[in-house]
């Protein structure tokens, strides 16, 4: 009895082995990305004011991310922590640019900013350990400061300790 006991529970597990490394089904499976994936990340960026060249903030976390609507559009987000942006721009995958005109504040309801001179460098930095990065640059300006030009400039945050401000 103890012989049959131990050769079905062989035979299960060989069974069980077989059946769950079965591979079919998964053929159309890939890793999605999403179209903006390339100028994607978070940033330690500096506001300054264009005017005086006036430091504003300095290495404020910022985000960029796709809108997952295939739109051509992906969103700069501070979370807040800087000059309170967050909304979408255009994006020109071919060379790193984007740009916006009027778009909403999503955080700062009521409110809208303009994004010139968008452009992501690609292994255009250096972050704070010395490591090869890329850089961010925009200029925005906010509807309820008509004219005030304030520049967005940082590199992208690598994650390591070393990196953190």
């Amino acid at each position: 009895m103890k012989n049959i006991k131990k050769l079905l529970l062989l035979v299960g597990v060989f069974a069980f082995a077989l059946t769950s490394c079965e591979e079919g089904g998964y053929d159309d499976y890939g890793m999605d990305t999403t179209p903006s994936v390339a100028m994607n990340g978070e940033w330690w960026v500096d506001i300054i004011d264009e005017a005086s060249g006036s430091v504003l903030a300095q290495h404020i976390l910022h985000k960029t991310y796709d809108t997952n609507a295939g739109d051509g559009r992906m969103f700069i987000d501070d979370n807040q922590n800087g000059y309170w942006i967050k909304g979408t721009v255009a994006v020109d995958l071919n060379n790193f640019t984007f740009s916006t005109t009027d778009e909403e504040n999503l955080a700062d309801p009521g409110s809208t900013f303009n994004v010139t001179e968008g452009m992501i460098l690609k292994n255009a930095a250096l972050s704070e350990s010395g490591v090869v990065v890329d850089s961010i640059y925009f200029k925005g300006e906010f509807s309820y400061d008509p004219g005030t030009i304030i520049i967005f400039a940082g590199h992208k945050r690598t994650g390591f300790l070393e990196d953190e401000y």
